[in-house]
């Protein structure tokens, strides 16, 4: 078995990993550390597909490709590293082989296919406001990935709940991961640096910093009321941008780009309520003011 990984840096994300989900629809294998992003996948000698112009795909930037052997028992070695995580003390997020923790919520997602389990620390990060915050109403998960935000959220008690990615592997895993765990997702999938879907009063967003400046960016001008239309307004005339939500849970962030992006949903009447770290990455709530 051979591990073919791309690193690159994070503002060159996106397009790597758009990238990669043509050539290996069946999923890639994210990890990210200070100032890279890195994507994997798996197969056999000869079953890889060739990345050589990788390097024109995104605009130029430097990438790394690496091809390691992987030995034949990895997938019982891949099971030893991934490990029920507790949550704020209340959201209990497992591998499926794992078994059920007592009085915690029960989030069951496995490894292997796309876009992490959320043991990474900025879905850490954003599970823990969303334990912290008041449940309840609609949300919006914005860049799903796996689907675990948006899982903990409906388990929490939002409902509905949206989500939506740019990515068709995003989707697909994050409807069977809902599947998995009985819950009910409205998936949609979408660009957010071309347009932003209808929100709602709780939006959760753990991307890079971006492609979360540039929906900032669009949700500036829209009403702050709480019936101001909606995107799928069918009535006669234009229809009225939704509202700016009451609150937004964002990370995906390096420490240095906190400042930048909580200024930029600033503009919109968010304010930065708290802001957290672990290790090199950094997480904010915002509400309306």
């Amino acid at each position: 078995m051979i591990r073919l990984a791309v690193r690159c840096a994070p503002e060159q994300a996106e397009l790597v990993l758009a990238e990669l989900t043509v050539l290996a629809p069946n999923g890639v294998e994210e990890e990210r550390g200070p100032g890279y992003v890195e994507y994997a996948i798996y197969g056999g000698e000869g079953e890889l597909p060739e990345l050589g112009d990788l390097d024109a795909a995104v605009a130029g930037g430097r990438v790394e490709v690496t091809s390691t052997e992987i030995p034949d028992d990895w997938a019982d070695r891949w099971r030893d590293f991934h490990k029920p995580l507790l949550v704020a003390g209340r959201l209990w997020l497992r591998p499926s082989w794992e078994p059920r923790r007592e009085g915690a919520v029960d989030v069951v997602v496995d490894p292997g296919q796309a876009f992490g389990t959320g043991a990474h620390p900025t879905t850490r990060l954003c599970l823990e406001f969303l334990c912290e915050i008041k449940a309840g109403g609609e949300l919006v998960d914005l860049g799903t990935g796996s689907g675990v935000l948006a899982i903990a959220a409906a388990k929490l008690g939002w409902a509905p709940v949206r989500a939506y990615d740019h990515e068709p592997a995003a989707i697909e895993a994050t409807a069977a991961n809902a599947e998995a765990n009985g819950v009910d997702l409205k998936l949609e999938r979408i660009n957010l640096r071309e347009r932003l879907p209808g929100l709602a009063p709780t939006v959760v967003a753990n991307m890079t910093a971006p492609i979360l400046l540039a929906v900032a960016e669009r949700m500036k001008g829209r009403g702050r009321g709480p019936g101001e239309g909606s995107a799928d307004n069918s009535g006669e005339g234009p229809a009225t941008p939704p509202p700016v939500p009451e609150t937004v849970v964002c990370s995906g962030l390096l420490p240095n780009e906190v400042d930048s992006v909580a200024a930029a949903f600033g503009v919109s009447g968010l304010s930065e309520v708290d802001r957290r770290q672990d290790g090199d990455w950094a997480a904010l709530l915002l509400r309306r003011s």
